[in-house]
């Protein structure tokens, strides 16, 4: 049996208290679906991802990975908190918009902002921040 003044018992209460400050700050970028749905557009290329909140979506100009170029595409869109890592939005693409491609992932990096990664360990293919208006 561990004592509480013995230095095993410290170190065990130590251990969780790290582990649940760890496990905590994982859970607290997580986004709310509901204020999702709106314009997502990249300053530098123009390129907008709308999201209605009716679940259907456009992308417009858009680059999902730094293999393709532009692409114009719609479907349907919906929102996974993944629990452990990024919470992303799936987007089911609709018509062929992305030839033999049925859907892709775009990650949401903080509050008003989402990016497609086509590499996940790279850097974001195109990132996208929330806009006011049209």
């Amino acid at each position: 049996m561990i004592s509480e003044r013995t230095p095993g018992r410290r170190w065990l209460v130590a251990l969780l208290a790290v582990s649940s400050a760890v496990l905590g700050s994982g859970c607290a970028g997580s986004v709310d679906p509901d204020e999702l749905p709106g314009v997502y557009r990249d300053d530098d290329t123009g390129g907008e991802v709308r999201l209605d909140a009716d679940g259907s979506f456009s992308a417009t100009d858009v680059e999902t990975d730094d293999a393709s170029g532009p692409a114009d595409f719609h479907g349907s869109w919906e929102f996974h908190d993944s629990g452990t890592t990024t919470d992303f939005v799936y987007l089911s693409v609709e018509d062929g918009g992305l030839g033999r491609t049925g859907g892709v992932q775009l990650y949401t990096t903080g509050e008003d902002t989402v990016a497609f990664h086509g590499d996940p360990d790279g850097p974001p293919a195109m990132v996208l921040r929330r806009v006011s208006g049209p």
